[in-house]
């Protein structure tokens, strides 16, 4: 064989590979091949971040008693001149909240536990985001606005001390059935904003009085290896959202636990009439939520409610147990919503509702305007899925949205009630190996003669 036959041998076989590389490479749902930002996750090496402030070392005291917030701050501030780790040893340390500043990080060790303060007074009134608005209320324990590359790892803890806030909150709320969340003023524990190359691995977050993790416009964002957690007994832990993605994109959830008294992962960007022209809004693009374990919550996955656009979303390889639903899709007519090219792709589990979509007006406000703008969910793949369920479909026919151009391939559904002439509400849905079984209990093996399955195709 000449030189140039096994030239030409060996770019055929190249081209080959390269071909058969780019069709399995992995693609978001609207084609386009993911970055390799998305696999590229390494722990964080806090020996390469400078020096490291150990926050005892500074005169702040072990004791859960005594609000120290102003000397933690001092810390962040004096590492801010050169970089460096704020490191939080083994104890628990009451604060409000701190304010971290380009070049520091935080690092809570094994057994170090940072705790809110359960009084408002502590937290300070700032212009900050909320539930879809540009607000004054109260910051978060951790902040960070504005940053390249910050950091938060270890095996510590991040403590909201909710409970009293949570009482407060029903209190009002029996009071006044009409509250809103906001009215009974308390934190969230992390907030991220317009911030880049941020990750968050390995703590855990629990007991926030409001929504756990907030992320406003911020890209490049990891989140590893978290636990987040907050009640549903003996108090409800209301408004306790695990994730808020709002108006980010490049973002990942990775091997996370989740377990809160309201939604898992919500995906938010703004509301009202005009919140598709108001530059503090926006969308969120280019999602991936993968290899994570779900407990309770009241869905997995949300759009909404206060929301505008959510493209390429990609939810996949997680457990879901115990949740209220799968997927909800939260059709706010009084503000302008578009969900498309979302992926729901290897889930396993038991969920109330496996998906829900209708219209959501808890505080609908037109705001002047005449008439609702209509909504769309379209290009909604959903695909091996192996749920237990008490209700399927939950999906509403309304003139205000439409739901189209969905796909369902190799679902295996056990559900109590399959409602399944629910389907007729999404306009062109294609479907591909779905078996709905009607079961007569979820604890039944689902083996037995009279088991129907009503829908097979």
């Amino acid at each position: 064989m000449t030189f140039q036959n096994i030239s030409k041998l060996c770019l055929t076989f190249s081209l080959l590979f390269s071909f058969s590389g780019l069709k399995s490479q992995d693609k978001f749902p609207d084609g386009t091949a993911i970055p390799k930002w998305f696999k590229e996750n390494k722990p964080t090496d806090i020996n390469k971040l400078g020096k490291k402030y150990i926050i005892t070392d500074f005169g702040v005291k072990n004791d859960s008693t005594i609000l120290q917030t102003k000397q933690v701050q001092n810390i962040i501030d004096e590492a801010s001149k050169n970089g460096g780790v704020i490191v939080v040893p083994k104890g628990t340390f009451l604060i409000s909240s701190l304010f971290f500043k380009q070049g520091t990080h935080l690092y809570l060790e094994n057994g170090a536990k940072l705790k809110g303060s359960d009084d408002i007074n502590d937290f300070p009134v700032v212009t900050t985001r909320m539930e879809g608005q540009t607000v004054k209320y109260f910051p978060a324990l951790i902040n960070a606005d504005g940053l390249d590359g910050f950091t938060i790892s270890g095996k510590g803890t991040l403590d909201g001390n909710g409970l009293r806030f949570w009482k407060s909150f029903w209190k009002r709320r029996e009071w006044n059935p009409k509250c809103t969340n906001m009215d009974e003023m308390r934190p969230r524990i992390i907030y991220v904003s317009n911030s880049k190359n941020i990750q968050i691995e390995g703590i855990t977050v629990k007991n926030s009085p409001f929504w756990s993790t907030h992320y406003y416009k911020s890209q490049f964002v990891k989140l590893l290896n978290l636990t987040i957690l907050a009640p549903k007994e003996p108090v409800k832990a209301p408004s306790t959202d695990a994730i808020d993605i709002d108006a980010c994109s490049n973002f990942l959830v990775k091997n996370c636990y989740m377990s809160v008294n309201d939604d898992a992962i919500a995906l938010k960007g703004g509301k009202g009439p005009k919140a598709d022209t108001d530059p503090n809004n926006g969308e969120n693009r280019n999602i991936i939520i993968e290899d994570n374990t779900f407990g309770f919550c009241h869905s997995a996955l949300t759009c909404g409610s206060e929301s505008i656009h959510n493209y390429n979303i990609i939810f996949r390889n997680s457990t879901v147990k115990d949740a209220s639903r799968l997927l909800h899709l939260k059709m706010r007519p009084d503000t302008p919503q578009h969900y498309e090219y979302i992926t729901l792709d290897n889930i396993k589990g038991n969920v109330k509702t496996f998906i829900y979509a209708k219209g959501w007006n808890q505080f609908f406000d037109l705001k002047g305007e005449e008439k609702p703008r209509k909504g769309l969910a379209n290009n909604i793949s959903i695909k091996n899925i192996d749920l237990s369920c008490e209700t399927a479909f939950s999906i509403e026919k309304s003139d205000l949205f439409d739901l189209k151009d969905f796909t369902f391939e190799n679902l295996k559904i056990k559900a109590l009630k399959p409602e399944m002439e629910n389907l007729n509400n999404i306009q062109n849905l294609k479907q591909t190996k779905v078996n709905v079984t009607k079961v007569a209990s979820l604890t039944q093996s689902y083996d037995k003669k009279d088991d129907s399955d009503i829908a097979t195709k």
